[in-house]
């Protein structure tokens, strides 16, 4: 069969893929090839800048043809790599075959073996990928997340003087703000971002074992560690001094544990809203033709926040592996960390798809007030912290056991009741006062401005 959307194996190629396509131009085969393609023609150009000896004649208007070699990349072009691959059965070595072609296109065949030059595969790959995580995640994930970001504050703001009965442990508690709860999720996430972005994208690059041998071999007047940190600085990325043959991972496994920990907090978001829709404290619009139930004609199901929390597990199952295995590699090198960077885009096709449910299930919500409301006014049971609290504060003796022994009684606490209570209290009448203005719905305590 043809591959397409309806024959992928995997859902995030096939049922999702209008919601990853995106992700192509970073993770996928021909993405990898065209990084590649980048890090080796810069690499030449590098050299030719030193200027390394043999390269001080080479035609610096040349370089734009060079450049195009990947800007201007193509499908057809990533093709021909695979029938070289097919030969060499080694990527990185089709690659360089696939560029040193093009010079005897463009009549440079004097230089081409300056192609590559002193390097190992890993030089190539383990600055391909850094840059290619890097632009994913500037470009991609974290607008993506910045949308979320933006819509919970944007409902923040709204909600800020909505009150609402709080649950701990599943029960009645202190009254809260709505809008508040829904805040506390845009600090968690910003808070994460900051994280996020302290944390470098590091390559490696020093040939075979990390000590550039033949660099020095070859033209051992040359500072060959300045190069390559110039070198490595100039793609935007931090290069790391002491390696092996590849590059510790260390800091992508620091970035794979950040977005584990964003999307966490997602998952937690996504059970919050959940509940609070089968509390009924939300209703979801209605979009005409879609069916909640194959048998129950009635339901709206919260199938948004479902299915990104189960996307955002996904991710985090994989993110676990790749950050707990590409830190480990035996002596020098082994070859497992090729196969599982070849795995990074997956993570961040299901967090995609996780944002895309989330933005759907979010622009669903309509505030139902009215069960808010109901649900304060049924609960005035909560107001006794308050009360107990503020007899405290008058030296009433066992403030706390009197309230218990009130409000667990199997009997509804109302507003009668509570105020009957505080009536047969041994406090002066201004103190009874003060106790009468606490409600469920003003008993909602306070917090910094919701920005």
């Amino acid at each position: 069969m043809e591959l397409s959307p309806i024959t992928a194996i995997s859902p995030i190629d096939g049922r999702y893929n209008r919601k990853t396509e995106a992700l192509q131009n970073y993770f996928s085969e021909y993405a990898l090839m065209n990084y590649r393609v980048q890090v080796e023609v810069e690499y030449f150009i590098a050299l030719c800048e030193l200027p390394l000896a043999p390269l001080k004649d080479f035609p610096k208007i040349q370089y734009d043809a060079l450049r195009l070699l990947y800007n201007e990349f193509s499908v057809a072009n990533a093709d021909q790599i695979k029938d070289a691959e097919a030969v060499t059965n080694h990527d990185v070595k089709a690659v360089e075959y696939f560029i040193k072609h093009r010079f005897d296109a463009l009549g440079l065949s004097a230089y081409k073996e300056f192609i590559h030059f002193g390097l190992t595969s890993q030089d190539v790959n383990n600055t391909a990928f850094p840059m290619i995580i890097k632009e994913a995640t500037h470009e991609i994930y974290l607008p993506q997340l910045q949308l979320v970001i933006s819509l919970l504050s944007k409902y923040a703001d709204e909600w800020q003087k909505i009150p609402m009965l709080s649950h701990t442990h599943g029960q009645p508690a202190s009254p809260t703000i709505l809008g508040k709860e829904i805040y506390v999720f845009v600090e968690r996430l910003n808070d994460q971002v900051k994280l996020l972005n302290h944390i470098p994208f590091s390559a490696k690059f020093g040939g075979a074992v990390g000590n550039m041998n033949a660099h020095y071999a070859a033209f051992d007047n040359v500072n060959w560690i300045d190069f390559a940190n110039s070198f490595v600085k100039e793609l935007g990325l931090t290069r790391q001094q002491f390696t092996t043959q590849i590059e510790h991972y260390d800091n992508l496994a620091a970035l794979f544990d950040g977005l584990k920990r964003i999307n966490t907090i997602l998952i937690d978001l996504s059970r919050d809203i959940w509940q609070y829709i089968s509390m009924d404290y939300f209703k979801q619009k209605i979009k005409a033709g879609e069916v909640g139930s194959s048998a129950m004609p009635h339901k709206v199901n919260p199938i948004d926040f479902e299915n990104a929390e189960g996307n955002l597990g996904m991710a985090n199952a994989i993110l676990e592996h790749l950050s707990a295995k590409l830190p480990v590699s035996r002596l020098q090198r082994d070859l497992t960390d090729s196969t599982v960077l070849r795995n990074i885009g997956v993570p961040f096709g299901h967090i995609s798809i996780a944002f895309d449910s989330l933005l759907k299930g979010l622009n669903k919500l309509i505030l139902n007030e009215a069960k808010l409301h109901e649900d304060l006014d049924n609960n005035w049971v909560v107001v006794a912290e308050a009360i107990q609290t503020v007899l405290r504060r008058e030296g009433y003796e066992q403030p706390f056991e009197a309230l218990k022994a009130l409000t667990r009684k199997n009997e509804k606490v109302t507003q009668h009741t509570l105020h009957e209570f505080i009536e047969s209290l041994k406090v002066g009448d201004k103190v009874k006062k003060e106790l009468k203005q606490f409600t469920p719905f003003n008993y909602t305590g306070s917090f910094p401005p919701i920005k």
